[in-house]
């Protein structure tokens, strides 16, 4: 027990050093080069009036939304793993993404002049909006999926079945806009950060903190969930309350960040089985670890994807999409 205690301590430094590392370096880099020190010496109020504007105005918002974003579909996905018991659960593959994107969408072309245009209150009104969407898709899925229980593979079907639906009425609003928030739409329904902002941070981040930090306090609840029902309930766990109450944070996890950060698939798919492969299935170990995990997926996707072809991007969730589909039709070909 003391040595799983020390490798876990020890992978979680090396987790947290590599992602600090990346953080730096991300600040560093783009259309406006800044040398490392500087960005040390501007945090601590000695760089310049354009530094701090580059810094604080534009990558410091958009890096600290990556961080809670990518966290937050890491962890989503981990417990939709562990309380469907299906390894190939993750909030995109459920259609949950969609369903948020869905509602966003909706609520730009009905109450918005423009996607450019979501500011001031529409700040606020967003992500209610997106967790709408969000707990929609969840209960079409769960309800279409319910046949004396809910079988894993059925699942999935259901799920990318429910994406394909919500994707095709998200077409159908898309075309009705003008030119210009028809492509922002596409790109950020590819995903993308596309708000980096503080008003979003200062919204999106303190429920995602709370609602992370309330899962991995409850963790051992799963690992006990994953003995069967019956033996939960004997060990003094009610179940379906459980149950309910985890789904309604991995939902309110996926919806919260597809406000943010669009429809970026597969992360919640492979943040926590790297996770669990280097600290081991318990959730309490392997929860944390895959939220330090899915942010370091996305600060590095979010770098290449602002660097690699600059001055112009390429979306987080392309990036995230290229790395993670062969790792997800690996597990798909791996599935029984």
């Amino acid at each position: 027990m003391l040595m799983k205690k020390t490798r876990f301590s020890f992978v979680m430094a090396v987790l947290f050093l590599f992602l600090s590392f990346m953080v730096l370096i991300s600040l560093n880099m783009g259309v406006v080069k800044i040398a490392p020190l500087d960005v040390l010496k501007t945090f601590i109020g000695q760089g310049t009036d354009r530094q701090e504007l580059v810094l604080f105005n534009f990558r410091l918002p958009s890096m600290v939304l990556a961080l809670f974003v990518g966290a937050g579909l890491a962890v989503s996905g981990a417990i939709l793993q562990g309380v469907t018991q299906n390894d190939l659960a993750d909030p995109g593959i459920l259609g949950i993404n969609t369903g948020a994107g869905f509602a966003v969408i909706l609520y730009i072309f009905f109450f918005q002049q423009s996607m450019a245009m979501v500011t001031g209150f529409g700040i606020y009104i967003l992500p209610l909006f997106a967790l709408i969407g969000a707990f929609i898709a969840a209960f079409l899925v769960y309800a279409l999926a319910w046949k004396k229980g809910v079988n894993p593979i059925r699942l999935i079907l259901v799920g990318i079945g429910v994406n394909a639906g919500f994707s095709a009425i998200l077409i159908i609003f898309q075309v009705k806009m003008n030119p210009q928030d028809f492509n922002q739409a596409l790109v950020w329904l590819a995903g993308d950060l596309w708000m980096g902002n503080w008003n979003l941070v200062f919204v999106i981040v303190p429920p995602i903190l709370l609602m992370i930090g309330w899962t991995i306090y409850k963790s051992r609840t799963l690992n006990v969930m994953n003995l069967g029902d019956s033996m939960s309930m004997g060990l003094g766990i009610q179940v379906e309350k459980a149950r309910r109450t985890f789904l309604l944070l991995a939902v309110g996890l996926a919806g919260l960040s597809v406000a943010a950060g669009g429809g970026i698939a597969f992360l919640g798919l492979v943040a926590p089985h790297i996770a669990r492969r280097i600290v081991g299935p318990g959730h309490q170990r392997m929860i944390p670890a895959a939220a330090l995990i899915g942010a370091i997926f996305l600060v590095v996707a979010d770098t290449i994807g602002k660097n690699i072809i600059a001055p112009a991007e390429i979306p987080v969730g392309i990036v995230v999409s290229i790395v993670s589909t062969p790792y997800f039709v690996y597990l798909l070909m791996k599935t029984q």
